[in-house]
């Protein structure tokens, strides 16, 4: 079998670190844990080794897309976000307290109800094929998702959820929680982080209420679709719809951020959205990306129950929105347990300023691994979990320095 040659550089700390901290690109953190062995190919990612893979009180059975590694199963139901004064936390309850206070609904209570606490365990219909994400999308790849099997995963996005909650007559929600995706080893990259999903459905009434003349517009039409609306929406429904969504997420990030804050709209493309955008703002000097949203498909909300309706959606990560108000320089950080990081975030008003204090100045150790590779059936990511289930949350990066292939080989 033709094969090729993988040379792999591993950054990761001794254990001369453990009671000191350790240095992350210049920014310090501390873990509170060490690793100082060195990576052999004895080595696995190790998976539950019964039929069964069980998690929060389930068992689901074992097929040929099971992959999740017990590293990620003890990481399920830490809840970050739910733990008072962590930074998720204030990042969350400072974003609910701000759709408390603005939108209240017809009967004084507010508008935006909260959903942090559903189950990440989802079936791959929810997270895919509820949402008209194609059979053939990349998104879908075992490579980049942890599976049960072939029926149930650990949730990719809080959108897994939008289908369900529309279906039992909710207009307008906040779903908040943490999400799984097979990814690289950086500062800025993890397997688990965290989402906040909101979603507003708006009747034929809601919508135009208070337009003149507004009695005479409809929410829907058997048109064409162009890169501005759908074929089943009018123009003046949509535009209404997406000056909503816009001006909400302003004054939201208005609020995190403070006034005077620049704002850009750039167009994308989810496949439950359209028309699509993103939303960079100008922090420091540069522009960054901090949330994603769109004018929901039709086709997903009619399928829901709502079909006399129309709504938007956004969607968007707290580990990046806290990095980058609290100055956290590593998004391992968030799963720290030590109290020199967790009593920084214990404020007595969760819109107080936070400012993270690097924690230590230790340089980082380096491996070198090389190592055979199949020419078939390997993902990256499969190195990745192997690395972290040896490593933790140690490993700051790993980098791929070099592949070969012997010429002897490549007609093979």
């Amino acid at each position: 079998m033709a094969a090729f040659w993988n040379f792999m550089r591993v950054v990761h700390y001794s254990k001369t670190v453990l009671s000191q901290g350790l240095q992350i690109g210049g920014i310090t953190s501390d873990f509170g844990h060490a690793w100082s062995r060195t990576i052999t190919s004895s080595f696995v990612a190790k998976t539950p080794t019964s039929n069964t893979v069980e998690l929060l009180g389930k068992a689901y059975p074992r097929d040929d897309y099971s992959n999740v590694t017990e590293k990620i199963l003890s990481k399920v139901g830490k809840n970050l976000h739910n733990q008072r004064y962590h930074p998720l936390w204030l990042i969350k309850e400072r974003i609910k307290d701000h759709f408390y206070k603005q939108y209240i609904g017809r009967f004084g209570t507010p508008l935006f109800s909260v959903y942090d606490d559903l189950s990440p365990v989802v079936t791959v219909e929810q997270n895919f094929d509820r949402l008209l994400i194609p059979q053939d999308h990349p998104s879908r790849r075992k490579g980049e998702n942890y599976y049960m099997n072939h029926t149930h995963m650990l949730r990719a996005h809080t959108s897994a959820h939008q289908w369900d909650l529309m279906h039992s007559g909710l207009d307008a929600f906040l779903v908040v929680g943490d999400v799984y995706r097979r990814d690289t080893i950086d500062s800025s990259h993890y397997p688990i982080f965290h989402q906040m999903e909101g979603v507003r459905l708006f009747s034929n009434h809601e919508l135009f209420s208070n337009i003149k003349d507004g009695e005479s517009l409809q929410l829907f039409e058997q048109g064409h679709r162009t890169a501005h609306k759908q074929e089943t929406h009018t123009m003046e429904a949509v535009r209404l719809v997406e000056f909503n969504l816009k001006q909400v997420l302003t004054k939201l990030v208005t609020n995190l951020f403070g006034d005077g804050l620049e704002i850009r709209w750039v167009d994308c493309y989810f496949p439950f959205t359209h028309p699509s955008f993103e939303m960079e703002i100008n922090f420091q000097g540069e522009w960054m990306e901090v949330l994603g949203c769109g004018v929901m498909e039709q086709q997903l909300v009619n399928s829901a129950g709502a079909e006399e309706k129309i709504g938007w959606a956004f969607g968007l990560g707290l580990e990046r929105l806290a990095m980058i108000l609290y100055d956290i320089p590593d998004i391992r950080l968030f799963w720290s347990e030590d109290e020199r990081f967790l009593k920084q975030f214990s404020v007595p008003h969760i819109d107080q300023k936070v400012h993270f204090q690097p924690l230590s100045k230790y340089p980082p150790l380096i491996n070198d691994i090389s190592f055979w590779l199949p020419s078939e059936k390997y993902s990256e990511n499969d190195f990745y979990d192997l690395v972290r289930t040896i490593g933790g949350d140690l490993v700051e990066k790993v980098v791929l320095i070099d592949k070969f292939t012997h010429p002897k080989l490549m007609g093979l």
